[in-house]
């Protein structure tokens, strides 16, 4: 499905600012902070990116996460789903370049809550070093 057939089928007007965003999310292909955005998109304003970020969001067009560095991260959601978002798997981020990565075929585990408790989202984060950076340590004797 096109991100125009996306917006349609949630009750989105595509402007062009919402279409550059969710495209820009489309072509990072992993979760990406406000920052992160603003950086790639040199033409476009701050409040206008959140703007955009927040309505997409809103309406289960994306969905954040946060990364456990303090950062919120924002990420395509798969699902066609309005009741359940597609960010049921594990995230992982890097403690040396500072990306964070979705592994989408990793779920999450299911977690047994105790009675009266009900789960409506779950943010799985491992931290670590991802393959480049882990490349590049210094080797110890």
């Amino acid at each position: 499905m096109s991100a125009e057939e996306r917006f349609e089928h949630r009750g989105v007007k595509p402007t062009a600012m919402r279409l550059l965003v969710y495209k820009e999310l489309e072509r990072a292909r992993r979760p990406l902070s406000l920052r992160e955005l603003e950086e790639r998109m040199t033409t476009a304003e701050r409040s206008t990116i959140f703007r955009a970020l927040t309505l997409l969001l809103d309406h289960h067009l994306v969905h954040d996460i946060e990364d456990g560095s303090g950062a919120v991260r924002y990420e395509i959601c798969e699902s066609d789903d309005h009741h359940h978002h597609d960010d049921q798997h594990i995230h992982f981020y890097c403690e040396r370049c500072h990306r964070t990565f979705c592994f989408r075929n990793t779920r999450i585990p299911q977690v047994a809550l105790p009675q009266g408790f009900r789960m409506t989202s779950v943010n799985y984060m491992v931290k670590g070093l991802c393959p480049d950076c882990e490349a590049h340590l210094p080797l110890t004797s």
